[in-house]
C-alpha cells in the first residue's frame, strides 16, 4: 500500500520516511479556535438581478390575484343561487328588431350577374320542417321572393296543403325583378338539406342549421353570450325536444318555462331563431298541450304573428 524510500545513516542519524498513522487527516477540534478574522467585504448586488427578482415577485403576485378571481367565478357558476345572471347581459344587449333593413344578399350569398340566387331546400313531407316555413314567411315580409314548391320522384304522394304551403303563386313577375328565389322540394331525405349554390357548395343539413342560416339573412347582430344561448336553444329544441326521450322533453319544457318567466322570448325580448325552431318542435311532437303556463303563453305570442298562424293552418 505504501512505498518507503531507502534510508541512510548521515552523521549518526537515521533518516526514514515517516509513515502515516491514518488514511485521512483532519484538523484537531480540541484546539482553541483562531481569532475571528474580519468578515470579507460584501459584494454589491447586480442591479439587473435585483430588477429580475422584483419582476418575478410582481408576476407571482398577479398570478395569485388571477387565481383568486377565477376561483371566485367558478364558485359563482357552480352555485345554484349565484348572483351572476346571464339574462341581465342579454337584456342589455342591443339588437335590431326584425323590422329593420335586411342583410346584403349579395354579400351573404355571393353575386351572380344576370341570374337570380336560389335557395333550394329538400325536405321530407312525412315530417315537414315547420320552422323553415315560418322563416320563409318572415323573409317574404323583408324581400321580394320568388317561391316555388316541387315534388321529387322519390315521393309518391304529398298532401295538398303541403303542395300549397307557400300559398297561391298567381302573380308572376319577371324573374329578374325578384331579390331571392326560394324553392322547396318534397323529397325522401332523412333530414332537410339546403343549397344556395348548386354547382359549388355541399348541402347544409339539419333543420336547425338551415334555420340559423335563413335567420342570418335578416342581418341581426348579437354579442357572444346571446349568440351562444340562441345556438344552445336551437340544438336543445332539435336534439332533445324533437328527437329526445320523454324524460328529456320534460326537462326541456321546465327549462323553457323558467327562461320564459324572466323574458318574453327564449333569449331576451326579441324574437330569435331559437323561438321559431322551438315552436316548430313543440308542434311536431304534440307536446304543446302539456306545456307549462309560461310556455303556453309564449306559444300564443308566437301564433299571434302572421307567419306562425299561416303555418298553423298546415297542421289542420
Amino acid at each position: 500500500m505504501y512505498k518507503v524510500r531507502p534510508f541512510h545513516r548521515v552523521g549518526g542519524e537515521v533518516l526514514a520516511e515517516q509513515l502515516p498513522s491514518c488514511m485521512y487527516r483532519l484538523p484537531n477540534l480540541h484546539r482553541r479556535p483562531a481569532p475571528a478574522a474580519s468578515p470579507p467585504p460584501q459584494e454589491e448586488a447586480d442591479p439587473s438581478l435585483q430588477a429580475l427578482e422584483s419582476r418575478q415577485e410582481e408576476i407571482l403576485k398577479r398570478l395569485y390575484e388571477l387565481k383568486s378571481a377565477v376561483d371566485g367565478l367558478s364558485k359563482m357558476i357552480q352555485t345554484p343561487d349565484a348572483d351572476f345572471d346571464v339574462t341581465n347581459i342579454i337584456q342589455s344587449d342591443e339588437c335590431s328588431p326584425l323590422t329593420t333593413n335586411g342583410a346584403d344578399l349579395d354579400l351573404m350569398l355571393g353575386k351572380d350577374y344576370g341570374a337570380l340566387k336560389d335557395i333550394v331546400i329538400n325536405a321530407n313531407p312525412s315530417l315537414p320542417p315547420l320552422s323553415l316555413l315560418v322563416l320563409h314567411s318572415l323573409l317574404c315580409e323583408r324581400y321580394k321572393i320568388l317561391s316555388a314548391v316541387h315534388t321529387h320522384s322519390s315521393v309518391k304522394s304529398v298532401p295538398e296543403n303541403l303542395l300549397k304551403c307557400f300559398g297561391e303563386q298567381t302573380k308572376k313577375q319577371p324573374r329578374h325583378e325578384y331579390q331571392l328565389g326560394f324553392t322547396l322540394i318534397w323529397k325522401d331525405v332523412p333530414k332537410p338539406q339546403m343549397k344556395f349554390s348548386i354547382q359549388t357548395m355541399c348541402p347544409i343539413e339539419g333543420e336547425g342549421n338551415i334555420a340559423r342560416f335563413l335567420f342570418s339573412l335578416f342581418g341581426q347582430k348579437y354579442n357572444a353570450v346571446t349568440s351562444t344561448l340562441i345556438d344552445s336553444w336551437v340544438d336543445t329544441a332539435i336534439f332533445q325536444l324533437k328527437e329526445g326521450s320523454s324524460k328529456e322533453k320534460g326537462a326541456v319544457l321546465r327549462s323553457m318555462n323558467a327562461a320564459l318567466g324572466k323574458t318574453s322570448w327564449l333569449v331576451g325580448n326579441e324574437l330569435t331563431v331559437a323561438d321559431i325552431v322551438a315552436w316548430g318542435a313543440l308542434q311536431q311532437t304534440g307536446s304543446a298541450n302539456a306545456a307549462p303556463a309560461n310556455v303556453q303563453k309564449w306559444m300564443k305570442s308566437c301564433e299571434n304573428l302572421a307567419p306562425f298562424s299561416s303555418v298553423m293552418k298546415l297542421l289542420k
